[in-house]
Order: structure tokens, then C-alpha cells, then sequence
């Protein structure tokens, strides 16, 4: 018996995220126009920058509380209140992660035994999938897809009650990824009125709540902050993905379970990173707003470009992505975005990637140059109207 025989079951029954290897197998394509990241093409803030080589330069090369710094966690607390108005206290409440991914980890990993199930809203980001998985615990798919992708209350009751002796907890991320989707204060209020009938989690992931483009970004953690962990972070708001330094917001007990298990796989995060954050949420309220104004004008050119095309496209409330629609002929995403690679020389991500109700579209990135942008557009209208 070969040693590999003998490693984690759940582990080996994962499949590597088709994402990333369909991004491995067209990076090779040259002059490709690549509009799949889900990352910010802005530079991180000056003043942001300054405060981590400070650090290094500081000599600020040791470990941290597990927590995360204390400067920092009362810097969160101060601007999750502002912004969203919550309120955390940062001794008890307040989590520094390696990203919201670490938070999305150590949360579900805490939250789960085996057997338990988990009620996810798709099309999604999949990364709750397989971490639900890891734990030995079942995700439970609501398809949103005839709903305007937005998760129903009646949906999720039904689904909760379907599931009522093993359900621990309903996934939220918004704005979504892929849809641009979000949910506005009523949306929210409905979905904790069922949600305070159970005694059930509700993971929101809110990394995308600077980037909402209607409105004000409401926060689960001030509708039902007993029951919601919130995810944060500055990776989309301050253009800092490679820093990894998100946040985990909620209940004391519970964040106290949580944060074991981040102690358990990181020990802390890098501390020039949290000095950085520390300055990007002290100092750096407004950062995001220059961003957000380039992102409405690429999202209301690619609309309208995309829209020409022959491309069904709804116009996103948030984040930085198009989920555009794919005509009847073209309803097979996978296939689409391989002949697309390699025909017209444009990369997108596949809806079928996302979960139940994500096929027959395609996940698009704004956060690209207009310059590649514009190529792109012309590359799809013409693969478009050739096939």
C-alpha cells in the first residue's frame, strides 16, 4: 500500500479547483486579454505602503498576538462601527485572519462537526464547497438563479427545515461573487427573521462591502449580530489581496472558539501586513472611493459592449465582476470559455464554476485596464458574430 493511500479520505476526494487549472492551461495563449482575476489592479495607497516598510524598518519581524495586533484590532472595531455600524469590541470580538479566506477556514472549522450541513446560495464563490467538506459536513445548494440571484426567505426556510437536526449554519456573500448581486437592508431583515428561529450561524462574507455601487452596504453583523460572523478585510478595499489580512467579526464565545483554530494554523499574520491594515483603516476610510468610481465607469462600458454582443447582462450592485447570460447556443460555459481562449484570445471564468444555477454564464472581471477592456470587448463581438 503506497502511503498516499493512507492520507485524509476527505482531502484525497477533493478535485483541484478547475478555476485554476483552466487559468494554468490558457496563460500560455499569447496576447491573451485575462479578465478572470478576482483581485484589484489599483496599487495599494502610498500612506498604506509606508506604514509596512515603517514596520520592517522598525525591526517589527516577531510574532504577534494570535488575535492580531492590538493597534489594529481597535482599528477594526472603529471601522466596521463607522462604516456599518456594528459594534465589536476588538479585545473580545475582533479576529485578525490570514484574508477572509483564513476567516471562511477557521470559522467553518470551529462552526462544523461531521454530519452537520451547511445551507449555501449559489451561484457562489466556491470556497465554502470544499472547506465544508474538509470538516466532514455536507453543503446544502439553494439555486438562486430564478430569484435574481438572491437568496429567498422562504427558500431558506424551507431548506432549514428540510435539514432541521443537522443544519449549523447559512452562508451569505455579498456583494456576491460572481454576480455582482447584493442585498439591501429588507433583503437582510427578512433573512433573519428565520434565520433568529433557529439556533444556527449565519458566515457573512462582506469583503466586497466598499465596492457597492447602490446604496449604502448594510452589515448582517448590525441585523443580527448573536448569530452572524462576519468576514471583512482590506484585500478589495485597499487593493491589499497579497498582504492577506482579513477580519472576523462576532460574538465573544464564539470568536474566542474561532480564533483557536486560526492560532492553530497560521499562529498570527504577518506583522508588517497588520501594520499596514492598521493604517489603511485608521487613515484610509476613503481610500476605496477613487477605485469604486473607475470600476462604475469599466462596468457601464463592458455593459453596454457586451450587451451589443448579444450577451444577456445585468447590471451589478457590487464587486467587480459581470455575470453575463450566454445566448441558448452557447449555453455550455465550459466549452464557451475554452473556444473563447483560444479563438479570440479573452479569458473568463465559466458559471458552471459557481455552483448550481451558474451554468449558462460567465463570470467576467472588471478590475482589468479599460485599454484591455476595450480589446477584449472587440475580441468577444466578433467571436460573437462569427459563431
Amino acid at each position: 500500500m503506497a502511503l498516499v493511500d493512507r492520507m485524509n479520505q476527505e482531502v484525497k476526494q477533493l478535485k483541484p479547483s478547475n478555476i485554476l487549472q483552466f487559468n494554468a492551461a490558457i496563460s500560455g495563449i499569447e496576447g491573451i486579454v485575462k479578465l478572470t482575476l478576482g483581485e484589484p489592479d489599483f496599487p495599494t495607497p502610498e500612506h498604506v505602503k509606508a506604514a509596512g516598510i515603517a514596520s520592517i524598518e522598525n525591526n517589527e519581524s516577531h510574532y504577534t498576538q494570535s488575535k492580531g495586533l492590538p493597534g489594529l484590532r481597535v482599528a477594526a472595531s472603529h471601522y466596521l462601527a463607522t462604516k456599518y455600524n456594528t459594534k465589536y469590541d476588538p479585545e473580545s470580538q475582533i479576529l485578525i485572519t490570514a484574508g477572509a479566506t483564513g476567516g471562511i477556514y477557521s470559522s467553518l472549522t470551529a462552526m462544523l462537526n461531521k454530519g452537520d450541513t451547511v445551507i449555501i446560495p449559489t451561484p457562489i464563490f466556491p470556497l465554502y464547497i470544499p472547506i465544508v467538506l474538509l470538516n466532514g459536513a455536507k453543503p446544502i445548494f439553494i439555486d438562486t438563479s430564478e430569484d435574481g440571484f438572491i437568496l429567498k426567505p422562504e427558500k431558506l426556510q424551507k431548506a432549514i427545515e428540510a435539514n432541521k437536526d443537522t443544519v449549523k449554519a447559512v452562508v451569505l456573500n455579498y456583494p456576491t461573487n460572481p454576480t455582482g448581486v447584493t442585498y439591501d437592508r429588507a433583503d437582510l431583515e427578512a433573512l433573519a427573521a428565520v434565520i433568529k428561529q433557529y439556533e444556527i450561524f449565519v458566515l457573512s462574507d462582506e469583503i466586497y462591502s466598499e465596492l457597492t455601487y447602490t446604496g449604502k452596504h448594510v452589515s448582517m453583523g448590525e441585523i443580527l449580530p448573536d448569530q452572524a460572523v462576519v468576514l471583512n478585510g482590506v484585500s478589495k478595499s485597499h487593493a491589499m489581496t497579497g498582504s492577506r489580512v482579513g477580519i472576523t467579526a462576532g460574538p465573544a464565545d464564539v470568536i474566542q472558539q474561532i480564533g483557536k483554530v486560526s492560532e492553530f494554523t497560521i499562529t498570527s499574520v504577518t506583522t508588517n501586513a497588520q501594520r499596514a491594515a492598521e493604517e489603511a483603516l485608521k487613515n484610509g476610510m476613503d481610500d476605496t472611493q477613487p477605485m469604486k468610481e473607475a470600476y462604475m465607469k469599466r462596468r457601464d462600458f463592458l455593459i453596454k459592449a457586451l450587451t451589443a454582443a448579444g450577451l444577456t447582462v445585468p447590471n451589478p450592485d457590487g464587486a467587480f465582476y459581470i455575470f453575463a447570460k450566454l445566448p441558448e447556443r452557447m449555453h455550455d460555459s465550459w466549452k464557451f470559455v475554452y473556444a473563447l481562449a483560444r479563438e479570440a484570445k479573452v479569458a473568463v471564468i465559466p458559471g458552471a464554476s459557481f455552483g448550481p444555477g451558474g451554468e449558462g454564464y460567465v463570470r467576467i472581471s472588471y478590475a482589468a485596464s479599460m485599454a484591455d477592456l476595450k480589446l477584449a470587448a472587440e475580441r468577444i463581438a466578433k467571436y460573437m458574430a462569427t459563431h
